[in-house]
Order: structure tokens, then C-alpha cells, then sequence
């Protein structure tokens, strides 16, 4: 009550903003989600401590030092206004990451499930510290462009920024997105959409201003389908919102929270067999745009970057920086994985599948 006390007075002095024409109003029917488990909401300390002594024991027979977090949590979300928008939501959310360490290498793996359950700790454990091993005594490898094999943490990675850069409708009303509706922006066998009542990913049926969520195609075999909408932005075009709204206030805009990309017909090692020469990526690290408008990113390769020669993992190699335009990435995609994998990032989620690209440009090299 002190908190409407206190910010009705100091509404009433802010200027008016001609392009606000309103919050949604009434009440709405939400599509019903599913994305509580109560196996997860009752998760114990002593269950979350038995499931990362999995991972410990594994590491410990192999004599590396493995670090990490597991978190269980239950969030909930209630949207209200005084026109009459009512909406609540509640959901689990378990993580787990992991960064395992050998004397020369490292490897990494991360999981995120709405239940805590199906979460596969033993085998967690078992790739992060397979690609430790597998990564010790590293070699220099020269920058340049090379083909590349992409693990899902990478391409999530191009996704978040995708997303954070052009999928806005803010973005394109300030002339810094790459999404020109009906071109073609990336190749054709990619296929990016956004669905905030897909439970495969981290489901909400509605944004913070209580808009309900549905599937909308942003990028479909390479062209522009759309962008997504908040109901400023709509407003200022005489559109619909997408349900995209974030919390208010922020300076960013509406953005795509629970991204999917289409996948594919091969699986990652039929990838590596079918490569000649090329550099195998585990995930970026520390990624930073650089040119937002053609979404340059530069970063590092991290806890696993291997040398391809004739279909086989030669030898591991220092980690690289790159700099690359990711539509430039996804405009040579020659291979796209038949599965796809749930990863959390700095927006939201992405289901993604692994990704051949024929050609990645590497601009420097790291002493580690």
C-alpha cells in the first residue's frame, strides 16, 4: 500500500509519452502450461547434495577437480493492473552447471529441467570430465577461418544474441536490428521461433504486462518472419502484442524469452566424420558485440576446443578468440543435429541442436 502511496504522487509529474496508448486490459483466459513438479519444488538440501556427490565421486576416480552449482527453486509470477489484467504463474526450475578442471584441461556441462529428477547428474559428470582429460596437454593452432562443429552451449550463445540485438520490434524502430521482415538474414535450413507454452523449454503463458504467450516463428528458412512486441511497441505501430513484454521499467524492449531453432537430419558424430580439417567447440566464453547491427560478436572457445583432421579429434588446441557475425555463422550451416538440447543464458533459454559451419573466423589465440 505505501509503495502505490508513494509512486502515485510522482506518476502524476511524469510527462506524458504520445506513443503510450495503453496496458492490456480485462482479464484474458491463459493457455493452460505445465511446468510444476513437485518433485522439484520439495527437492531437499540433503537430495541436492546427494546428486553432486555423484559428480564428485566421478571426478575424484579420475583424479580431477570438479566445481559447479545445483539449484532448485519454485517461481512464481502474478501480473496485476487497475483495468482489470489479473494472471498468476508458478514453476520449478532445476540447474545444474559444472566446469571440471585437469592439469592442463577442462571440460564443462550444464542441464536445466523443469524437474529435478530428470536430470541425468552421472552423465553430466561423465562429459565434463571426459572432455577434461581429453583436453590436457593443448597445442597453439594458428587463427584463421576453419570449419567448425558448434556443441549446443555455443549455439545458444548465437541465439541470446540474436535475440538480444534484432529480434526486438524496439530494435527495429531504432534502426539497429538486422531483421528486415521478408529477407533473407540467415540460410535457409535455419529456423528460429520463440513459444512460451513449449514445456520442452522454460514455459510462461504470459509476459509481465499479462499478454498471453503463443508461438511466433521469428526466422523461417532463413527469412524474417517477425519480430516480438510489447504493448508499446505495438502501440506505436497499431499492432498486437506478442507477449513479450519484460518487467517494467527497462530500456531494452520486448525479447524473445524461450527460443527454439529447427533441427536437423545428422547426428555430432556423423559431423566430425564428415569433416576434413576443422576445429571442434565445447561453448564460448566472455562473447561481446561488436557491431550490433550485423551481430559481431567477439569471444573466447572454452573447457574443450579440439583439432578435427580427416573425421577424428586430432589433439587439443589452446583456446581462440573469434570474431564473427553471427548471421554470416548461420548463413553456412551445413549440418544441423537431430536432437536438441536445453540451455539457460543471460536471456531466458534456447533449445538448440548442434551445428556444423563451414566457415569461423578466429583472430587470436590464447596461452591456455
Amino acid at each position: 500500500k505505501r509503495v502505490v502511496e508513494s509512486a502515485t504522487p510522482i506518476a502524476r509529474f511524469q510527462q506524458q509519452n504520445p506513443d503510450f496508448i495503453s496496458l492490456p486490459g480485462s482479464s484474458v483466459a491463459y493457455p493452460s502450461v505445465t511446468a510444476f513438479v513437485e518433485d522439484t519444488a520439495s527437492a531437499t538440501p540433503e537430495q541436492r547434495a546427494k546428486a553432486v556427490a555423484v559428480m564428485c565421486k566421478k571426478c575424484i576416480a579420475a583424479g580431477v577437480i570438479g566445481s559447479g552449482a545445483l539449484t532448485t527453486a519454485v517461481n512464481e509470477i502474478a501480473v496485476a493492473n487497475s483495468l482489470g489484467t489479473s494472471a498468476y504463474f508458478a514453476t520449478t526450475r532445476a540447474d545444474i552447471n559444472t566446469v571440471v578442471m585437469a592439469d592442463t584441461g577442462s571440460g564443462y556441462a550444464e542441464a536445466a529441467s523443469l524437474d529435478f529428477n530428470s536430470l541425468d547428474f552421472e552423465a553430466l559428470a561423465e562429459e565434463a570430465v571426459s572432455k577434461a582429460l581429453k583436453s590436457r596437454n593443448p597445442v597453439t593452432l594458428q587463427p584463421g577461418d576453419y570449419t567448425v562443429i558448434l556443441e549446443e552451449y555455443a549455439v545458444a550463445d548465437m541465439l541470446a544474441f540474436l535475440g538480444f540485438l534484432g529480434f526486438s520490434a524496439q530494435a527495429v524502430h531504432e534502426g539497429r536490428s538486422f531483421m528486415k521482415l521478408g529477407e533473407q538474414v540467415v540460410g535457409d535450413n535455419v529456423t528460429i521461433w520463440d513459444d512460451g507454452l513449449d514445456s520442452s523449454g522454460l514455459p510462461m503463458p504470459f509476459d509481465f504486462e499479462g499478454v498471453p504467450k503463443s508461438r511466433l516463428t521469428l526466422i523461417e528458412k532463413g527469412i524474417a518472419r517477425a519480430v516480438v512486441h510489447d504493448s508499446y511497441t505495438a502501440g506505436k505501430e497499431g499492432k498486437t502484442s506478442t507477449g513479450h513484454a519484460l518487467p517494467a521499467p527497462n530500456t531494452m524492449g520486448p525479447l524473445p524469452l524461450n527460443m527454439f531453432m529447427a533441427t536437423g537430419e545428422h547426428s555430432k558424430e556423423e559431423m566430425l566424420a564428415s569433416t576434413k580439417k576443422g576445429i571442434w567447440v565445447t561453448r564460448f566464453n566472455y562473447t561481446r558485440p561488436v557491431h550490433p547491427l550485423k551481430v559481431v560478436v567477439t569471444g573466447t572457445t572454452r573447457d574443450g576446443t579440439f583439432l578435427i583432421e580427416n573425421g577424428e579429434l586430432a589433439k587439443p588446441i589452446k583456446n581462440l578468440r573469434f570474431t564473427q557475425s553471427y548471421l554470416d555463422a548461420l548463413s553456412r550451416v551445413e549440418m544441423l543435429g537431430n536432437s536438441a538440447r536445453l540451455v539457460t543464458g543471460f536471456l531466458g533459454s534456447s533449445c538448440v541442436p548442434a551445428l556444423k559451419i563451414g566457415a569461423f573466423t578466429f583472430t587470436g589465440a590464447t596461452q591456455f
